[in-house]
């Protein structure tokens, strides 16, 4: 046993766990007086409605720390960002983007995915998703069909999981509607950072 807690292979003993084992007794505790105090004073109402509202915060708890979970309400860690391909890192884009109160439709477009979206405001922002900010000839306009109804271009936004080059930073500064998300920032939206927080940092 000595052995194999040298090596690290046994597991955490009585005095690692013991001050976790010590805050959730205390924390049971602490909740059962409440609820019997709850109980005296206004009758067995308090206890049920107080272990029915414990029970769906657990199950809430439970649901979003799960990884699928959590991912479908639009939060991702840094490893899982760079598993992605582009195709999933426009979803996973696109769920942050409905995180931050964005309606959110995909542009059909098979190698380069894009995405348009509009917040309450009817503020609009187009994303791209390249390794390279600087425009294809083909990719000036983000798609085909305006906006019906709207004044003024979208805001443009091209995301990359690494760090932009100097030229692109000098592309987008051309350009008025150009807005460039890297590594550090995606990361940091992914972890649950606003996007309007991001992009004010950003100019």
């Amino acid at each position: 046993m000595r052995a194999l807690r040298n090596q690290g292979r046994y597991g955490p003993g009585l005095r690692d766990v013991l001050p976790a084992f010590a805050g959730v007794l205390v924390a049971v505790c602490a909740l059962a007086a409440v609820l019997a105090a709850g109980y005296r004073a206004a009758g067995i109402g308090v206890p049920v409605v107080g272990v029915v509202l414990l029970t769906v915060i657990v199950s809430a708890v439970v649901r979003h720390g799960r990884p699928g979970a959590r991912r479908r309400l639009g939060y991702y860690t840094a490893d899982e960002l760079l598993e992605l391909d582009t195709q999933q890192l426009a979803l996973a884009v696109a769920r942050m983007l409905r995180r931050d109160g964005w309606r959110v439709r995909l542009v059909p477009a098979p190698d380069r995915p894009r995405l348009c979206a509009r917040d309450a405001a009817g503020r609009r922002i187009d994303v791209a998703f390249r390794p390279v900010a600087e425009p294809l000839p083909d990719e000036d306009v983000p798609h085909p069909h305006p906006h019906r109804g709207d004044q003024g271009s979208p805001l443009r936004l091209v995301v990359h999981r690494g760090v932009f080059t100097a030229r692109d930073i000098r592309w987008a500064h051309r350009e008025r509607t150009i807005r460039l998300l890297d590594g550090s920032a995606l990361r940091r939206w992914a972890a649950g950072a606003r996007l309007n927080d991001l992009l004010s940092q950003e100019r």
